[in-house]
């Protein structure tokens, strides 16, 4: 943090500051002394489910095509990153200039072929693999024993998104399905146990079959080229759009859901579709 007092006052409220404007801002918002009680108490695991919320906010601005949002939430996100550089510079593990020195010269390293003389004319999936043998190089020359194929994939990531990666992790040393017709079929295999099954089957086990059946699920949008939470976060958006349209329709009768059955409102809900349809 600037030392002189003043200097930093001023930094701090010169909106033409910059990046160091908002690295002194969380300086001054940590400092043990003057700073904020709450930002004070804060920790990496602390601050590590906000981090999550924000990325998931940057990623709802995009979907619904608003820069105006996603200026904001960008800002937003960047201060996560900002604050775990803080409190590693406070602890000693690492500061903001290390970690960008870190980031920027892993891209520079990995990219070959954009900042080195390899040829770039490459197909996504040799991309890929070399991405992969340059990381197993790194690894070797930091004295690090060999992975397994799926180390490495975050465990708190949504678990749509960790079953994607994992298979994608899987696929590389060739264990998948050759072709979307196999993916189909443990589908239909999948789905098919757990009907028949369902009275059966105790609740864990239930919960296990729906589990597989998830899985699978996620290696067809895999199979798709479909990023599953992306489809499945549409779909939220459609079902809220459309349940709003049909207690709009009950509102123009007089009437709340309560109020209505679900003959009426499966009704209502053709409705909205037949008015959507008719708006595009």
């Amino acid at each position: 943090m600037t030392k002189n007092r003043d200097d930093s006052q001023a930094l701090c409220l010169n909106s033409n500051g910059g990046l160091p404007r908002l690295l002194e801002i969380m300086a001054r918002l940590r400092d043990p002394e003057t700073g904020c009680p709450w930002d004070i108490e804060q920790s990496y695991k602390s601050i590590a489910p906000y981090t999550i919320e924000e990325a998931y906010e940057v990623a709802d601005a995009i979907e619904q095509d608003d820069m105006a949002e996603l200026e904001g939430e960008l800002g937003d996100l960047l201060l996560q990153v900002v604050y775990y550089t803080q409190m590693g510079s406070e602890d000693g593990s690492f500061t903001f200039e290390t970690v960008t020195k870190k980031i920027a010269d892993k891209m520079v390293h990995r990219h070959p072929h954009v900042f080195g003389d390899e040829n770039r004319d490459k197909s996504a999936d040799q991309q890929t693999a070399d991405w992969e043998k340059i990381k197993a190089a790194e690894r070797a020359a930091k004295g690090e024993t060999q992975s397994k194929t799926l180390d490495g994939v975050a465990k708190n990531l949504p678990a749509l998104t960790r079953a994607v990666k994992l298979q994608k992790r899987a696929a590389r040393v060739g264990f998948d399905w050759p072709s979307t017709q196999g993916v189909l079929d443990k589908i239909i295999e999948e789905s098919q146990e757990l009907v028949e099954a369902r009275e059966t089957l105790t609740h864990d086990e239930q919960v296990e079959e729906y589990g597989d059946l998830m899985f699978v699920m996620a290696n067809l949008a895999r199979h798709l080229k479909i990023d599953p939470e992306e489809a499945l976060r549409k779909t939220n958006a459609k079902f809220t759009r459309r349940f709003e349209g049909v207690e709009a329709k009950l509102a123009d009768m007089g009437k709340t859901p309560q109020q209505s059955d679900l003959k009426e409102m499966d009704a209502l809900w053709d409705a909205v579709k037949v008015d959507e349809r008719n708006n595009t």
